[in-house]
This record gives C-alpha cells, sequence and structure tokens, in this order.
C-alpha cells in the first residue's frame, strides 16, 4: 500500500534491555518509540539525559585532560540472544558530538573513541565503548590561583630590600605567609578529592608556603643575632659612660689641687723674698711687683689650658677605643648580613629548580 515505516510504542513490542554501566540516575523521559519499515528493520531511538561516573586523574590539575567512558551492554541477555556493533567509527562519532554539543563551560571537548569489545564466550556479552576525552580550561585557575601564589612569592622575595633592623620585614613576611594560607583554603574548596595522588597544584602551593616559612625563619634569626650585637653594645656604651663620669671627676679634682699649688707657691715665694733678712727698701719697685702679678696670672692660665688640652686629650683616648670597640662588637651585625646574603642566593636557585620542576611537570604528563 506505499507504506514504508510505521511507529508504535515500544510496550507494543519487545526491544532490547540495552543500558549504559556508569549510569547512575535513569532518565525521567517518556519512553521511546519504534519505528519498523517495510523491509523488517525496527529502530529505536531513546534520547537521554543521564547521570554517570568518571574515575578524574587530577594529578595535572588544572592541566588536566579526562577521558570517561560510557559502556552500552545488555542487563541480561548474552551473545546468544543480542550482539551489539557500533554504527559509526571514531571520526563520525566525533563530528556528530561537536555539531550537536552547545555549550561545555570549563571543560573543552577533544575527541570520541569508538571500541568494539566482541567477546567469543557463548555465555559473555558484547560491549561498546565509547571513550569521551575531554580538557579542562585552566583559564580561571590561572587568573585566580596560580598567579597570585605566585605574586606573593615576588613579594617574599622582594622583601629582602628591606632593612633588618626595625620590625617592618617581618610583619611584612607574616602577613604574606597569611596570605598564602588563605589561598589554600580556597584551593581545599577548588580541588576535586577523587584521586590518588597529590595533586601538583597542592604540591605547587605546599612549597611556596614551605619556602616563604623558611624565610620568615631566616629573618627571625638574622634579627636576633642584630638583637644580640645591640645589647651588648648598649652594655659596652654604658660602661664607658661610667669610666667617663669617673675620669672626670678625678681631673676636675687634681685640677683643683694644681690650682691651689701655685697659689701656695706663689705665697711661700714672696714669704721667703720678704723674710730673707733684706731690707724693706731694698724689695721691688711697684711695677716690677705689677708684672710679677701679671706674669703669675698668666702663669695660672697656662696651667689651666694644660689641663684643659690633657682632660680633651683623654676624652678623645675614650672616644677612639669606645669606636674601635663598637667595630669589634658589630660581629654578630656581619654574621647576619652573611647569612642574610648566603640564604639569599640558596633561595633564589631553590625558588627557580622548584619552579621550573613543576611547570615541567604540568606540560609532560
Amino acid at each position: 500500500c506505499g507504506i514504508e515505516n510505521i511507529s508504535l510504542p515500544s510496550d507494543k513490542l519487545w526491544k532490547p534491555d540495552i543500558t549504559i554501566e556508569e549510569m547512575t540516575e535513569t532518565d525521567k523521559a517518556p519512553p521511546p518509540y519504534l519505528t519498523i519499515n517495510n523491509m523488517g528493520e525496527v529502530e529505536v531511538q531513546d534520547d537521554q539525559v543521564l547521570v554517570s561516573t568518571c574515575r578524574m586523574h587530577i594529578y595535572q590539575f588544572p592541566f588536566d585532560i579526562q577521558n570517561c567512558n560510557l559502556t552500552f551492554k545488555s542487563v541480561a541477555h548474552t551473545i546468544r540472544d543480542i550482539r551489539l556493533q557500533p554504527s559509526d567509527n571514531s571520526s563520525e562519532a566525533t563530528e556528530w558530538s561537536r555539531d550537536l554539543m552547545r555549550t561545555q563551560y570549563e571543560w573543552l571537548f577533544m575527541n570520541m573513541a569508538v571500541t568494539y569489545l566482541n567477546t567469543s564466550d557463548r555465555f559473555g556479552q558484547d560491549f561498546v565503548v565509547y571513550t569521551i576525552t575531554m580538557k579542562r580550561k585552566p583559564v580561571l585557575y590561572i587568573v585566580n590561583f596560580l598567579l597570585p601564589v605566585l605574586f606573593f612569592l615576588c613579594l617574599d622575595l622582594s622583601s629582602f630590600l628591606i632593612s633588618d633592623n626595625g620590625g617592618e620585614k617581618l610583619s611584612f613576611k607574616v602577613t604574606v605567609l597569611l596570605a598564602v594560607t588563605v589561598l589554600q583554603l580556597i584551593l581545599n574548596e577548588i580541588l576535586p578529592s577523587s584521586s590518588n595522588r597529590i595533586p601538583l597544584i597542592a604540591v605547587y602551593c605546599i612549597g611556596i608556603f614551605a619556602l616563604m616559612m623558611l624565610s620568615l625563619l631566616e629573618t627571625i634569626l638574622v634579627m636576633y643575632l642584630m638583637e644580640k650585637d645591640s645589647i651588648s653594645s648598649d652594655s659596652k656604651t654604658e660602661r664607658d659612660q661610667n669610666v667617663r663620669e669617673d675620669g672626670s671627676y678625678q681631673n676636675n679634682t687634681n685640677s683643683h689641687y694644681c690650682h691651689k699649688d701655685p697659689h701656695k707657691w706663689i705665697q711661700d715665694a714672696r714669704i721667703y723674698e720678704a723674710s730673707s733678712g733684706e731690707t724693706p727698701s731694698e724689695l721691688l719697685p711697684e711695677d716690677k711687683e705689677g708684672n710679677g702679678n701679671r706674669l703669675t696670672a698668666q702663669y695660672l692660665g697656662l696651667e689651666k689650658l694644660s689641663d684643659e688640652l690633657k682632660e680633651m686629650r683623654k676624652t678623645l683616648i675614650l672616644l677612639l677605643k669606645s669606636k674601635k670597640e663598637e667595630e669589634k662588637l658589630g660581629y654578630w651585625t656581619g654574621v647576619a648580613k652573611k647569612v642574610n646574603r648566603v640564604f639569599l642566593i640558596l633561595y633564589l636557585t631553590v625558588v627557580s629548580v622548584f619552579l621550573v620542576v613543576i611547570f615541567s611537570k604540568w606540560n609532560n604528563p
């Protein structure tokens, strides 16, 4: 009668019990229709939206490539009842999937491979496996996680330019370390938990955290050495001040006695001249007595100036000694600077090697 095919509900005829092995939830779609042509062929078109399981390998997250399988098989029938074979090859299935795909979100569809597993055991079953290969889009994770951690590492490297004398360097390093800790909490939320190996991104974050912690410990050590040097310097300074005060007191006492001695000597000389058995008429005239008083005053001024010069000389000697002692007391500061210099070289070397190894692991599976 010119009728080539007809459509019937699925419950009117027998249909194979084909299922997907990885399916975790049954589809809620209405039952499919059967199409029968005039050659006796029956076609069942069963469109489903399904949720399936897939073992993920996130060792290279977020640069990972996932392979997920959809395995079609019969539930109860063996090869005596049902034989399965794919209708398309891998290239046709890939092109067909790309044409039907509308949105990919964070995943990039790469290809679909079709595998036919035919068994020779008459009690066995045939399998048709569709392997879907997808690649994660890493741009979002690079911008939101990898680059901020790398920027914090650069900030930690730049902190070596800050002076070790104050506490600004220590507080800066602690702040950067806390920022990396916050990023680790974010990583715990975005990282999938289904993995049997530690992901490289976790190694990357933990490694940078460990390096920054070593840098913080080195800063604490350097500040401890410099503080030890400053404490010993302060004690020496107080000791020198006490010595100077004692020396000045003794100098003032000696100068007082020295100032007294010339007066006494002059008075004794005058008494001796007056009581030498000569008459008062043989004494010196008034002008000679004035010259003698002037010479005596000049002599006293020279004595005073000599005492002041001696005191200045002693002060200069004490200053030179204290300067030399300060140079000797700078031993721990020199050790701290050497430690800081050596650690900076080692730190740059270890950071460079660590980053090169991590990124090479990411590029090479």
